[in-house]
């Protein structure tokens, strides 16, 4: 038996990767939604699952996989032929369902995957809730640096008026209000101070609401909105011409309600060792995916 008959799921739809043929994700159906929908005082469970796996160093995947790695390092990962079609996969049933009855996960290259998919659906008007595990971020990890969290700050700071500088300087960068449309996608971010992939996220929103603290938000927006990379390539911010994926850099969150792992081997939802760190408005109780995904 499949292990998602055990959690009442269906497989409707596996997503085939077009270069590679491997499979980098499926959509699934609880089939108990509809005796959800009254009960009082629970959440009400999603209807669909869209769900994306990381990466797979084998023979057949490496070489894709490893090139989307790429892509996230310079903020491209919406040129991939993957992404593309993962968008419209869940275009189609988006189009066929009420939108907030499907949610979206990933882990580690898939985290990147639904982190482009709910900043495109939500900038086209629709809200996915997104589960997001190890989401890789192109940064410094400071959470395994030595020194005390000043330090750190201050390196941080530095990084930011330096880059907001150059980026002014360069590209006649304007600093922008945020989207309010997209300020309302909140994603769950589950992440491993230990893990250098998805450490520096933990550091971003430390940093994000630091500067707001002290009334530096606008400096934070535009040193965080470039990546290094970015500005010395020339790749900018906005909407691709031959696409409608997002090309805002993945790791520009507003808010997000964020899950820290304690121990570096750990990755269950709904185990102990999940301390959870709100950065947003709202946060749901521990152990919904885990059971899904496990």
């Amino acid at each position: 038996m499949p292990w998602w008959d055990f959690f009442n799921f269906s497989l409707v739809e596996t997503l085939i990767d077009d270069y590679d043929g491997s499979i980098y994700g499926a959509v699934f159906e609880y089939k108990l939604s509809n005796f959800c929908q009254n009960t009082p005082h629970v959440k009400v469970p999603p209807r669909y699952v869209i769900a994306f796996r990381g990466t797979i160093l084998d023979s057949e995947t490496w070489m894709s996989d490893v090139k989307l790695n790429f892509k996230i390092s310079f903020n491209t990962l919406y040129r991939g032929s993957r992404s593309m079609h993962a968008i419209r996969a869940i275009r189609n049933v988006v189009d066929n369902h009420n939108h907030s009855a499907i949610w979206l996960a990933g882990h580690s290259l898939g985290a990147a995957l639904v982190l482009l998919a709910g900043k495109t659906m939500t900038s086209l008007g629709y809200l996915l809730e997104s589960y997001i595990f190890n989401p890789p971020i192109s940064s410094i990890p400071l959470e395994q640096l030595p020194g005390g969290d000043m330090l750190k700050e201050m390196f941080q700071i530095t990084k930011s008026v330096v880059k907001a500088t150059v980026a002014i300087a360069l590209t006649d960068l304007q600093v922008q209000e945020e989207d309010p449309k997209t300020a309302s996608w909140i994603p769950y971010l589950y992440v491993n101070p230990a893990d250098p992939i998805c450490a520096g996220f933990i550091d971003y929103f430390k940093h994000k609401t630091f500067m707001s603290k002290i009334g530096a938000s606008k400096i934070e927006k535009a040193g965080t909105g470039k990546s290094v990379r970015s500005l010395l390539v020339g790749i900018t911010k906005g909407k691709s011409s031959s696409s409608d994926l997002s090309t805002e850099p993945l790791h520009l969150l507003p808010s997000a309600s964020r899950y820290d792992c304690k121990q570096e081997q750990t990755y269950s939802v709904y185990d102990s060792s999940w301390t959870s760190s709100v950065v947003g408005a709202r946060l749901y109780p521990e152990g919904k995916l885990g059971k899904l995904l496990h």
